[in-house]
Formats: structure tokens, sequence, C-alpha cells
């Protein structure tokens, strides 16, 4: 779509101007009038303006007039003491939504497009981004990835969006990084647990066996062998025992024979000395037989006791004589090996359960990097399946190349071509390219700059500050 007519009229700095279609250079010193035209043009698109004062100094209304060869006509005035008025009309009919029509004949860059080259690196690269035309949604985004990352801005470019979803300081990298420290942990743990515990552990034998049983049997074996003991320690001693009861039972009647013999003799002085006692002592005398036999029979009694009660005792180990004495050493090494190995258990399930949360950290893990790798590949999908806007134009890690440089790396020429190239974005929209201030370039790049418009056949207005006093005009 290109421009026929522009006519201004008591606008900014101007009272009246005309052109055609063709591209113009505007030259002259400050206050000539050459950037109101541009101002003009601007303010048609756009019905904005930067200046304090649009309609000319003593007038009460400002007009432009802006029509193309495709019937498109857009008339605006503004009013000192009325409303401003615009009509866009395509083919006589007025259009629907004018400024948001509008907005889309032509990219900010159209209005000056050298402004590219003073933009930061950030900036640039965000615009010929944008460039790469391929449609999403967050739709899309949670196909790709199942969710829609939270920390990403969704108000750039998708490739953009790609690069901080994969980068290094997004959740993804971040919560991988994290996954892999603790897993790399867990198998430290793991590792140690493991050299803890005997090869070839079975906790399930181990968790079934017990000790109990053993000790029991243990303890009733021991207890076996001390009546083995106290058996053979019995009879062994049985002899001795009864010497010694004989012996109690000798030297009793020993004493007894001393006792009687005292008293016989003390009964005979006192017959001596006293006759009249001597029947009584007599009697008594007779006595002490029988006496002596009751005492007699109740030391054999007592020896007869005494052998009997310890016979008896031997009895009872009786069946333990001549047995030899249990192992009990075997049952011992059984249930301390129990003990040692069930002392594991604990631990071998704690590591059973850390190598459950190492796996399951894995596969958070290994979701993660498919994530990440998704985004990393995306790029050169969508490159391979839509319109490469500029000749040359590459994407590394999200960073536009051309010709495999970076924006900042290109010569100025490069960067003077690239700049006609990003502000023409829109291929069915206005074909024309404002260029303010090119004086601020050396001259064969100001040439460069012409041609190239020219040979896409573009048309372009620019401005360039000189010593002229008055406003030229030179069509090129």
């Amino acid at each position: 779509m290109n421009i026929t007519k522009i006519k201004i009229k008591n606008l900014f700095g101007i009272k009246e101007y005309e052109a055609n279609g063709s591209s113009l250079e505007l030259s002259g010193r400050n206050g000539t009038g050459k950037s109101s035209v541009l101002d003009a043009i601007k303010f048609a698109l756009t019905n904005r303006s930067d200046r304090e004062y649009i309609v000319y100094k003593g007038e009460t209304e400002g007009e432009i007039i802006v029509e193309t060869d495709n019937g498109l006509a857009i008339d605006r005035k503004v009013r000192t003491d009325k409303a401003p008025y615009k009509s866009v009309k395509r083919n006589g009919l007025e259009v629907g939504s004018p400024e948001a029509f509008l907005k889309e004949l032509f990219t900010p860059l159209q209005l000056n497009p050298v402004e590219f080259m003073g933009m930061d690196k950030k900036q640039q690269n965000a615009i010929i981004l944008d460039m790469i035309e391929y449609p999403w949604d967050m739709q899309k985004i949670k196909e790709w990835f199942g969710e829609i990352p939270a920390w990403v801005s969704y108000d750039q470019n998708i490739l953009c969006v790609l690069n901080d979803i994969q980068a290094e300081n997004g959740d993804y990298y971040q919560n991988r990084r994290n996954i892999d420290r603790d897993i790399r942990n867990k198998k430290a743990f793991i590792k140690e647990i493991a050299e803890s515990i005997p090869e070839g552990y079975d906790v399930e034998k181990w968790e079934r066996e017990s000790a109990g049983d053993i000790y029991r049997q243990i303890e009733r074996l021991q207890k076996e062998n001390q009546m083995i003991e106290k058996s053979q320690y019995l009879i062994e001693s049985r002899d001795s025992k009864v010497r010694g009861f004989e012996a109690d039972r000798e030297i009793d009647i020993s004493a007894l024979d001393r006792e009687i013999s005292n008293r016989a003799n003390q009964i005979d002085k006192s017959i001596a000395s006293l006759n009249e006692q001597i029947r009584a002592c007599e009697t008594e005398k007779e006595q002490l037989a029988a006496k002596k036999a009751d005492k007699l029979e109740v030391i054999e009694q007592t020896y007869k006791a005494n052998v009997a009660r310890f016979d008896a005792e031997v009895a009872e180990y009786k069946e333990y004589v001549g047995k030899e004495f249990n192992d009990v050493s075997e049952l011992q090494e059984q249930a301390r090996v129990i003990e040692e190995m069930q002392s594991h258990i604990n631990e071998y399930k704690r590591m059973l359960r850390l190598q459950d949360e190492v796996e399951e950290m894995r596969v958070q893990s290994q979701a993660l990097t498919d994530k990440i790798e998704k985004a990393r590949a995306l790029p050169g999908e969508i490159l391979a399946n839509c319109t490469i806007p500029i000749n040359g134009l590459t994407v590394e890690n999200g960073v536009p190349l051309i010709n495999g440089l970076p924006v900042s790396n290109l010569s100025e020429g490069e960067k003077l071509d690239l700049c006609i190239d990003v502000a023409l974005q829109n291929p069915n929209g206005l074909n024309i390219i404002l260029i303010d201030g090119v004086e601020n370039l050396a001259t064969d790049l100001r040439e460069n700059l012409y041609q190239k418009c020219k040979d896409k056949g573009l048309q372009f207005i620019a401005t360039r500050t000189t010593d002229e006093p008055d406003l030229t005009v030179v069509e090129l």
C-alpha cells in the first residue's frame, strides 16, 4: 500500500505542504519545518503527538490528509475551539474502529527506523524475535510442558519464552539441580548403609527369626548341666559325708560315756558320804542304762536320718550321673547371629526407603530434563516451520543472530540494512518509512540507506539538517 497524497495545513510549524507518493529528502536549518512534516504524518496515523502545540500559531484549525493507492483516505482536523475531527475511509466507506485499523497498517519503527540503532541490545533482540511469526498461546505452552511455567514472562516472543523456560536461572533448571543434589546425598547415605549391612542380607528372613526360642533352649540345657555337675559332686562327696556323720556319732557316744562315767563317780562319792541315799542313787543308777539306751537310739536315728536325707538328694540327680555336659556354644552363636542381623533391619528398611525416594527423584529430574530439552529443541522446530523475515536470521539460546553475528557485532552498514528489514514487519501494510535526522549518518551510509529503500520499492521521507535558511524538498 503506497501513499499517493499528503496534504498538511496549519499543523505544527507548517502553514501549507503537499506531496505525492514520491520519496523525499527534506533539508534545511532547524525551524524550517522538516520534522513537522514527519510529525504530521505520524499524527495522521497514530492520533498522537509529543508536541504541546499542534495547531499552527495564530490559527484555530489544523488538518492533515493522507490518501493511498488502494482507496484509503485519512482526514484529521485539530480545532482549538471545537472537538477534533477524524475520518478514515476505505473506498469511500467509513472504517469501523479506525484507530485499531490504522494501527495494523504500520509498525512503530516505520515512523523512524534509525531509532532501532539507538536501542539497547535487549530491545533490539525483542523486536527482531517478534518478527518471527509463529502462532502460539497458553494452551500451546501447556501442551508442550504440561503446565504454564509461572516464572516466565509471556509478553515476549515465543523464542524468548522458551529460552527463559530452559534457562539456568529458571525453575526447571534450578529444581532439577536441587533434586540431583538430593539424589547424590541420598545415594551416599545408601552406600554408607549398604557397607554396614552383610552381603546377601535377607531382611524378611531375619524379621521372622527369633533368638528367644534359642535362649530358652540354652537355659534348659544349662540347667541340665548344673544338675549333672551337682550329681557328680554329690556322688563324689558321699563317703566323706558319711564319714562325717560317723564321726559325729562317735563323738556323741564318747561324750555320753564321759558324762555317765563322771556321774557314776559322783554317785559313788555320794554313796560313800550319804548312805541314806544309796537306795535312791542305786535306783537312779539302774535307770541310767535305760537313759543311755534311749539317747543312743536318738543318736542312731539322727545318723540314719542324715544318711537317708543325703541319699534322697543324691537320688534326685541319679539320671544325670555319668552324662556328658551339653555344648551350647553353637546355639549361643546362632542367637548372636540373629541378634546381629536383626540389628540391621531398621537401617536396611531405611536404605530401601532412600532407594525408592532416589528413584522417584530421578523420575522427577528426568521429567525436568525432558522439559528443558523440549524448550531447547522447540526453537529449531519453530524456525524450521515458520517464515524467516530477515535473510540470514537464526536464533541461538534465545538470541537472534544475523549471519551468525549478534546485532551488536554488525557493521554500521549492516545495522542500517537491518533497520529497514525490521521496520517492514508488515508486508501488507503501509509501504512508507519516515527517517528523521539523517545528517547524523555518514554520507555513504545515508546514500546506502536511500538505495536500500529504493531497491525494496519503498516510499521514504527523510529529513536532513543543513545550513540552508529555507525548507528544501528533493525527490529521490
